[in-house]
């Protein structure tokens, strides 16, 4: 292609006129440091001047009353608004400073100050990212199995990718990818974001002491709703079996289960093979997934782990499941199977089968919201780091610890959508369970050494192991006050109009993310809902100043997000107390 064609004369001609760049740069100057440090010591002599001058009352209007000391004010006031005209009208901004038709008090000025600074210093920041070799116009980068990683070429960093090549694990450094496909339309059960409680998904239950409620035995996928809205519908009407519906259906077994006697004996630990060695199985039909149910369920033990998305969707999505046993290590694809994935919990649910998790807190809520999964004989390796005061109790710690082998944290960020997944992601999610069941064994000799030997400590450790297991999950509920909370965070006093504008963008986000399938943070993230609540720009515009980078959605609605910023404008302007106060008495406002 011409770029390439091109690139050898860039390299170049890049290097004949890097001095010459250098002067045209600045001007005056050897180089930006010198040119910065330059201008921010005039800058602070203005400051200390400015600090110098009459305070505003009575020794301001004493001053004001020699005609000397008035005309200096009005011309370094003409001079320093000609000024800012100039600096405003260079960077596209309104630049009205000086005329006295259009702007008629020192409020509006003070806005178009505010509304100008936040342009100026987004362009800022682009331009640094551009420094960096990042461009916000383009497309994230995708891993390499997708696209080649792309690299902004400027002035100042056109040697970056030649002179220190980009490692390929670079690229899948990622929050999130706008080229992803989003996986949820390929569900066969639609996605209940509605504003009311989860409802267990659940119409098998293995390995049951107490029955299942018939209730619960129907599995309403077909409906035109989601399947937990009619559920929670039709029992609201009868108002029957509501305990039933929402209790943890392996609550009864759970209460029961207690730990066999040769897990309190000390293991003989069984050292993990090398990963070159073990074998690594992708799951990804039920035919596969099946049969590894049946491999599991001959086991006295497995290690799981999950990988997570929470960026663009509301509840969040479950897109990886690791499992590895003694000889295996499974990846199964919990995207392509979420439907079917119930069929694990004959393994996961029965009493005799060890299941080993490294902070299972979230992983537990997870199995349950998206694959109805529960588990009964849990151990938690962070349980049991904590009962042993360990200097840290990360998975990462007890790889060292136990291992000697430091893990990766490239792909801590990476989006887990992605299809098909690259080799380095799947090496990465392997080796979260591929040691976990020798640090097992490992944690719970320690258990007992530290205890002489005896049991009590261990198994105070399957104790806390089985309430993180009880935790069921709740999913996010919107009410009239939940933007409170939120806000007293923020640890900022808001007057009435400040606070209405939180409520409402807080309402307005909340329901737009539940619509879209989208997190909260996509739609608007905290910070910027509170910048916009506190500046309350005049104009649309000021919104989009407000955000840096602008959100999609907010770019789209930024009309509608305007017509609630005015409207909290016309609200009666009280102090933050007085307006805390109106709010909690239920006087919100419209």
């Amino acid at each position: 292609t011409m770029k390439s064609a091109n690139k050898s004369d860039i390299k170049d001609s890049n290097t004949d006129t890097n001095d010459d760049e250098k002067e045209e740069l600045c001007p005056g100057f050897k180089d930006v440091d010198a040119f910065v440090k330059y201008g921010l010591g005039a800058v602070l002599s203005a400051t200390k001047a400015s600090a110098v001058l009459p305070q505003a009352g009575d020794e301001y209007d004493f001053y004001r009353s020699f005609p000397g000391f008035q005309e200096f004010c009005e011309s370094q006031g003409d001079k320093l608004l000609h000024s800012m005209s100039q600096i405003m009208h260079h960077h596209g901004c309104r630049s009205h400073m000086r005329d006295r038709n259009k702007l008629t008090g020192l409020e509006e000025r003070f806005d178009l100050v505010v509304d100008s600074n936040d342009v100026i210093l987004e362009r800022a920041g682009i331009l640094l990212d551009e420094a960096d070799g990042l461009n916000r116009s383009q497309q994230p980068v995708m891993p390499v199995g997708f696209q080649p990683p792309k690299i902004v070429v400027s002035s100042w960093n056109r040697k970056v990718g030649e002179l220190t090549p980009i490692p390929r694990s670079e690229t899948f450094r990622l929050l999130h990818a706008k080229n992803v496909a989003r996986p949820q339309l390929k569900f066969k059960e639609k996605i209940d974001n509605s504003n009311t409680p989860f409802v267990p998904k659940i119409f098998i239950k293995p390995n049951a002491l107490k029955p299942l409620p018939q209730m619960r035995k129907e599995r309403p996928e077909d409906l035109d709703v989601p399947a937990a809205l009619a559920d929670f519908i039709h029992q609201q009407r009868t108002q029957e079996h509501v305990d039933d519906m929402f209790a943890h259906p392996y609550q009864y077994e759970l209460d029961h289960f207690s730990v066999p006697e040769k897990l309190l004996l000390k293991p003989e630990p069984q050292m993990y093979k090398p990963l070159a060695e073990t074998k690594l199985s992708y799951i990804d039909t039920l035919e596969d997934l099946v049969a590894l149910n049946e491999k599991l369920c001959k086991l006295s033990e497995f290690a799981v782990d999950l990988e997570h998305h929470s960026y663009r969707s509301f509840l969040g999505l479950t897109c990886l499941m690791q499992i590895s046993t003694r000889d295996e290590d499974f990846i199964i694809d919990t995207l392509e199977l979420r439907s079917e994935l119930y069929i694990l919990n004959e393994a996961f649910t029965d009493p005799s089968i060890v299941k080993v998790f490294h902070g299972a807190d979230s992983d537990v809520e997870w199995l349950q919201r998206d694959l109805g999964l529960y588990v009964v004989n849990l151990f938690d390796t962070h349980q049991a780091s904590r009962a042993l005061n360990l200097a840290r109790h990360s998975l990462d710690h007890l790889l060292k610890h136990f291992c000697n082998v430091d893990a990766d944290k490239r792909y801590q960020l990476a989006d887990w959508r992605i299809r098909p997944l690259p080799d380095e992601m799947v090496q990465y999610a392997r080796s979260d369970t591929h040691y976990l069941l020798y640090i097992y064994d490992c944690v719970r000799v320690q258990l007992l050494d530290f205890n002489h030997g005896q049991p009590g400590l261990l198994q105070s450790v399957w104790n806390k192991s089985k309430d993180v297991s009880l935790k069921k999950y709740v999913k996010p509920i919107f009410t009239e006050e939940s933007y409170l909370e939120l806000q007293r965070k923020q640890k900022k006093s808001l007057n009435t109009q400040q606070l209405t504008a939180f409520r409402l963008l807080f309402a307005w986000r909340d329901k737009l993310a539940r619509q879209e399938d989208e997190s909260t943070g996509y739609v608007l993230p905290t910070h910027m809902m509170s910048k916009i609540s506190e500046e309350l720009p005049k104009e649309p515009q000021g919104i989009i100043a407000c955000c840096n980078p602008v959100p999609p959605l907010v770019r789209q609605q930024v009309n509608e997000l305007h017509l609630l910023v005015q409207q909290a404008r016309e609200m009666p302007l009280l102090k933050s107390s007085e307006a805390g106060l109106r709010q909690n008495h239920g006087c919100s406002g419209p």
